[in-house]
């Protein structure tokens, strides 16, 4: 609390770095009840008047940028892919990404510390403070809500439930009262006679969170739909061939012979396979110019057996004169090579597929990292497909998964979700885990079953409660038969969103101002 200069700085950062152990892989939440309470101390210790405010923001961004240093670090294999192009952009990229973020942290302490009180209460000012600006992060500059604090406690399975309540935006006010309790033992007594009290009242929140997360579990056991058998194929195709023309033999090879692999006495592993799920971006040439791949999926269909696979798509543009635009998207193929349906990717990745601003930085010499002239556009809209037999689904690439309540259009409900991704661009790191730990919480939020295919990520198939029905791990290569598990009823989060928690928030920093219009009056 006393700490100034470098060592606040190093303290905050330490504690931000440290608090990544809560998220997956690792999924050791039980460490933030030691790094958070020191969010606490440095607000505590900031001063006061605008100085205390500035110093507030300081001990924030530093804090973050160790959180999302050590969370994010992996953002960085996706420049080792093609090093001679990018290898020079990496130190940038690690370093500004975290730092860019942190700013939303700096923010949030920022306003906690302009809205200070004493005691426990400041425990809630806080959290909603930096809720709000977590919220902020997901949502300003197209949003990035990767390892939002909440996510810190959807790693036990029976809280993550929480998730089907409040979302991931509740989750976070949760996390961040519940984590900075401890603080409050520090407090002197003058100002906090019963000390105990705030961290109690948390180990109870947890509890009751916790059974609510076991009952949730125990009455909603997996159900799944008649007639439908999903097979997921993982290749584990190296990232180099993911866009490499001269490789499409050897690609189309290894997803026919793994798609037809045979998992029991018959010759061909598709027989009785309904939905044949294939991961993001899956060939290294556009799928509609290639008319003898669309020959060769035709010849590995069975009758009765649909394809759904990421493929890049390219179309000639209205615009006078023409151009070609491409688009990352999911085709739908029927058994006979046709295709049945197309979605287009709606929140495209910024630098990954297109560029801010793209002719002048193309002119300046950049380029995405997918390396398509011109970037990606992105798609018009949220779309449901029909893929018989079953219900209809909801197609997600990539990182459109990680955003909670723009996930499911409004007014809309698919049968399931399909996650498509390619992670083979972050290796073997922590990257692919925190991935597939936010997949699922979109499946608890929405009460939807999720199919996820990835390319060298972790493939799995879950009920709408989260649990793992089947899976391949990461860096394997192989495939996944899978029955499709049955959605459930509409959980309270995706009746309501964020409403509640919204309510709650604005409530509570409408308390504090008029706390401290009255305090300032009253002096």
């Amino acid at each position: 609390m006393l700490a100034w200069g470098w060592r606040r700085a190093v303290i905050a950062a330490i504690a931000g770095a440290v608090s990544v152990l809560a998220l997956a892989p690792f999924e050791i939440w039980p460490v933030m009840f030691l790094t958070f309470p020191v969010a606490i101390w440095l607000v505590d210790g900031s001063g006061d008047r605008r100085e205390g405010i500035i110093a507030a923001a300081l001990a924030g961004f530093w804090f973050g940028f160790g959180y999302f240093l050590a969370g994010l670090y992996w953002v960085g294999y996706a420049f080792l892919v093609d090093v001679k192009t990018f290898g020079w952009l990496l130190p940038f990229a690690v370093v500004a990404l975290p730092a860019g973020l942190a700013l939303f942290t700096a923010a949030g302490f920022a306003l906690a510390r302009a809205l200070w009180t004493t005691g426990p209460a400041r425990i809630l000012v806080f959290a909603a403070a930096l809720t709000l600006a977590e919220w902020l992060r997901g949502h300003i500059l197209t949003g990035f809500p990767w390892n939002a604090f909440g996510q810190t406690l959807a790693g036990p399975l029976a809280l993550a439930q929480t998730a089907s309540l409040v979302g991931l935006w509740g989750m976070t006010f949760i996390a961040v009262a519940v984590f900075t309790t401890p603080a409050v033992l520090a407090d002197e007594r003058a100002d906090n006679p019963r000390r105990w009290l705030a961290p109690a009242i948390a180990v109870a929140v947890l509890a009751l969170l916790s059974v609510y997360g076991a009952v949730r579990l125990a009455t909603h056991p997996t159900g799944f739909v008649d007639g439908v058998r999903l097979r997921i194929m993982q290749p584990d195709l190296p990232q180099d061939a993911k866009f490499n023309y001269n490789a499409k033999r050897d690609v189309m090879e290894r997803y026919v012979a793994l798609s037809a692999r045979a998992s029991g006495p018959e010759k061909n592993g598709l027989t009785g396979v309904t939905h044949l799920i294939w991961p993001e971006s899956a060939f290294p040439f556009f799928l509609t110019r290639e008319p003898e791949a669309l020959a060769e999926i035709a010849n590995l269909l069975p009758p009765g057996t649909t394809l759904i696979t990421g493929g890049a798509r390219i179309e000639e543009s209205s615009d006078n004169p023409p151009r070609m635009r491409a688009y990352n998207s999911v085709y739908v193929i029927g058994h006979d090579g046709t295709i049945l349906s197309v979605y287009d990717k709606l929140h495209l990745v910024p630098f990954g597929e297109y560029l801010p601003f793209q002719g002048a930085l193309e002119k300046l010499g950049l380029i995405q990292l997918t390396k398509q002239p011109g970037g990606f556009f992105a798609g018009d809209r949220r779309r449901l497909i029909d893929a018989p037999p079953g219900p209809r689904f909801l197609p997600l690439i990539c990182y459109e998964v990680i955003f909670p309540g723009a996930a499911v259009p409004a007014g809309e409900r698919p049968g399931w979700l399909i996650n498509l991704t390619n992670d083979a661009w972050f290796g073997i790191s922590s990257g692919p885990h925190q991935h597939v730990q936010q997949a699922r919480l979109r499946a608890i939020e929405e009460g939807l079953p999720i199919a996820r295919a990835a390319n060298n990520g972790i493939s799995m198939v879950a009920d709408p409660v989260g649990r793992i029905v089947r899976s391949l791990p990461l860096g394997a290569q192989g495939i996944i038969d899978s029955p499709l598990p049955r959605a459930i009823e509409k959980p309270s989060y995706a009746r309501m969103g964020d409403i509640p928690i919204s309510l709650l928030i604005a409530s509570i920093i409408t308390a504090a101002a008029a706390a401290r219009v009255r305090k300032g009056t009253s002096k």
